[in-house]
């Protein structure tokens, strides 16, 4: 097996898809790694294979890491919902 082949299979294993949505638009869609929300409770972190979950989110950060990069949305408030390594957040707001 090629050194490729296998960093491939190994990043099929830990990736997940993100959308975050407004009412007006879609800010992010794409593959991520992790995802830490800020839960009404408490912020928590979204791994690949995680139990499903619907979640109220509160004002916060919703820090998106992919393979390379990490970034940050502020949201107003929202819900999040987690279904087989899919992962959806409906924000009231993002803002910068």
């Amino acid at each position: 097996m090629h050194i490729s082949n296998l960093e491939s299979q190994i990043s099929n294993l830990t990736r997940m898809t993100l959308e975050i949505l407004t009412p007006d638009k879609k800010v992010f869609e794409g593959e991520v790694t992790a995802v830490t929300v800020p839960g009404t409770l408490g912020s928590f972190q979204i791994l690949r294979d995680h139990a499903p979950i619907i979640s109220t989110l509160e004002d916060g950060p919703v820090i998106v890491k992919e393979t390379a990069s990490e970034n940050i949305y502020n949201i107003k408030g929202g819900v999040v919902e987690v279904l087989d390594n899919k992962i959806i957040v409906l924000a009231e707001a993002v803002v910068a």
